[in-house]
C-alpha cells in the first residue's frame, strides 16, 4: 500500500517539483493544496499519511496555523522553507513538525526527511503504546521503586520523571538536554533500569574525554593490523553494549565525519569497525549534551538528519535554581550519604547556612552542591554544618571590595568561574570557556570536577 501525501504550497513551480520528485519515489500525492482552506476541504475528503507544509501561503492563515490544526486530528507533518527568520523558525518549531526541508528542494533531501518523518511517526506510537501499558498496578509499583532514586518533589523535577516513564520500556532514542552538573548520566541510568534492557549492559561513552583520532576505534572497534599500532582487535562500545543500552554523553562534541557512522547506527542499528565487515548490532540509544545543538547545525557542526533522528523524544534538565524546593532536600540527602561515607556524626544545617544554600544561584548545578555538601563535612568540627565557603562573586564592591587574598585553589576556582560565565557556560569549543582559558579541554573539565564547579 502506497502512502498518501499532501503537499500544502502557493508556489507552482516549487509545488509541482516537489510532486514529481515524490511521485518518482511511488508516493501517492493528493491534489496540491494553495492554502488553509484548501488544504482543509481536501483532508476532510482524504485524511493523509503526511503534509509536506509550506509556512506561508495564501490567505489570512499560515503553515503554522494549518500545523496546530493537523497535530489536533494527529496527522504527521513536515515543514517546507525558504524562511531563516529565528521567530518564525522557533514559532514552526513549538508545533512539534516531524522535520523541515528548505527550498530548493533537491531529491535525496526530500526521500532522507520523509524517511526521518516515518521513523519519528513509529517511534512516537511506541511512546503512546508505552504510555498505555505503564497504567498496569504492577508495572507501576516497580517503576515506583526505581524513581524514588531521584531526590527532589518539585514541578520541575517531577515533570522529568513523568517522562521518563513515558519513554522508558520503549526503543525510542532520548537526548538528554540540560547544563552541566544537573544529573544528565543520572536519568539516563534511571532509564536504562526502567527498560526491558535492564539486565544488559550500559555503556556510557564521554565523547568529549577521548581523542579525536581514538573515537572511531572506541565506538566501533577495530580488528588486528587494520592500521599502526592496533596489536589486537577491538570490541567497540556498541558491541559491547549489544543487548542493553548505549549513553553519548556531550554527543555535540562528535566529530563530523564520526556522526555519519553513529546515524548509520540510529537508521540501520549496524556498525562497521575499523578494517571489518558492517555487522549489526542491537542497542538503545541515550545522549545528551549541554550546547545549543541546533546552534552548532546553524555554524555546520551538527548534521541535521542526525539531530532530528535523536530529537524524538528529548528530556530538559531543570538547572537547580529552577528547582529550589528540592535544594534543602538535596543537601540533607547529600549529608546523609556523606556523612555515612566518613564517618562523622553531623546532624544538619544551621538555619544561617540554610539560608545561605538557598539564596546561592548555584551554577554548577547539583554536582557542585553536592561537592560543597561533601567538602563542609570535612571542614565541620562539631554537630551542626554552621558555616560554609560558598563561592564569592568576582566583582569588586564600589567601597573597594574585598581584598582578602585568596589561596590559588580560591584563586583557580574564580577564575574558571568567571570564564564560564562569559561563555555563557559553554565549556568546549570556539567562543567556549577551554579557549577562552587557553588549555584543553578535557583539562578544563578535569578541574572543574576537582574543583566542585
Amino acid at each position: 500500500m502506497q502512502d498518501t501525501l499532501l503537499i500544502v504550497e502557493d508556489q507552482f513551480i516549487e509545488a509541482n517539483n516537489l510532486k514529481i520528485i515524490l511521485l518518482k519515489a511511488d508516493y501517492r500525492v493528493l491534489p496540491i493544496a494553495r492554502s488553509v482552506d484548501d488544504a482543509l476541504e481536501i483532508i476532510d475528503g482524504q485524511v493523509p499519511d503526511l503534509v509536506l507544509l509550506d509556512i506561508f501561503l495564501k490567505g489570512e492563515r499560515t503553515g503554522i496555523d494549518l500545523a496546530h490544526i493537523l497535530k489536533a486530528r494527529g496527522i504527521a507533518f513536515v515543514y517546507l522553507s525558504a524562511n531563516s527568520d529565528k521567530s518564525v523558525f522557533t514559532a514552526a518549531k513549538m508545533t512539534g513538525p516531524y522535520g523541515f526541508l528548505i527550498k530548493p528542494f533537491r531529491e535525496r533531501d526530500v526521500l532522507a526527511m520523509l524517511d526521518i518523518a516515518w521513523y519519528h511517526h513509529t517511534q512516537k506510537v511506541m511512546v503512546r503504546e508505552n504510555e498505555s501499558k505503564n497504567k498496569n498496578p504492577g508495572i507501576t509499583a516497580s517503576r515506583d521503586k526505581e524513581l524514588k532514586k531521584i531526590v527532589g518533589d518539585s514541578d520541575a523535577i517531577q515533570a522529568v520523571l513523568k517522562n521518563v516513564q513515558t519513554v522508558a520500556d520503549t526503543n525510542v532514542p532520548v537526548l538528554l538536554l540540560g547544563e552541566s552538573g544537573t544529573g544528565k548520566e543520572l536519568i539516563a541510568k534511571l532509564i536504562h533500569e526502567l527498560s526491558h534492557r535492564r539486565t544488559g549492559r550500559l555503556v556510557v561513552v564521554d565523547c568529549a574525554a577521548m581523542p579525536p583520532h581514538l573515537i572511531e576505534s572506541e565506538l566501533f572497534g577495530h580488528e588486528k593490523g587494520s592500521f599502526t599500532g592496533a596489536f589486537e582487535k577491538r570490541i567497540g562500545k556498541f558491541e559491547q553494549a549489544s543487548g542493553g543500552t548505549v549513553f553519548l554523553d556531550e554527543i555535540g562534541e562528535l566529530p563530523l565525519d564520526l556522526q555519519v557512522k553513529f546515524l548509520r547506527v540510529l537508521q540501520e542499528m549496524e556498525i562497521e569497525p575499523i578494517g571489518g565487515k558492517r555487522r549489526k548490532v542491537d542497542v538503545r540509544i541515550l545522549a545528551a549534551t549541554n550546547r545549543n545543538l541546533e546552534e552548532e547545525m546553524a555554524n555546520g557542526r551538527f548534521r541535521l538528519d542526525l539531530y532530528y533522528r535523536l530529537n524524538i523524544f528529548p528530556v530538559q534538565l531543570p538547572p537547580l535554581r529552577q528547582r529550589q524546593a528540592d535544594i534543602l532536600t538535596l543537601a540533607e540527602y547529600f549529608l546523609e550519604v556523606q556523612t555515612a561515607r566518613f564517618g562523622k556524626e553531623i546532624t544538619g544545617f544551621s538555619a544561617e547556612v540554610k539560608q545561605m544554600l538557598l539564596n546561592y544561584q548555584w551554577p554548577g548545578n547539583v554536582r557542585e552542591l553536592e561537592n560543597l555538601i561533601t567538602r563542609s563535612i570535612l571542614l565541620c568540627v562539631g554537630s551542626q554544618i554552621n558555616e560554609m565557603q560558598l563561592p564569592k562573586s568576582n566583582q569588586l564592591s564600589e567601597a573597594g571590595a574585598d581584598l582578602k587574598v585568596k589561596t590559588m585553589t580560591e584563586s583557580e576556582r574564580d577564575l574558571i568561574l568567571a570564564a564560564l560565565r562569559e561563555c555563557n557556560w559553554k565549556i568546549y569549543g570556539p567562543g567556549g570557556a577551554a579557549e577562552l582559558l587557553d588549555i584543553n579541554a578535557s583539562t578544563l573539565k578535569s578541574r572543574m570536577k576537582k574543583l566542585g564547579i
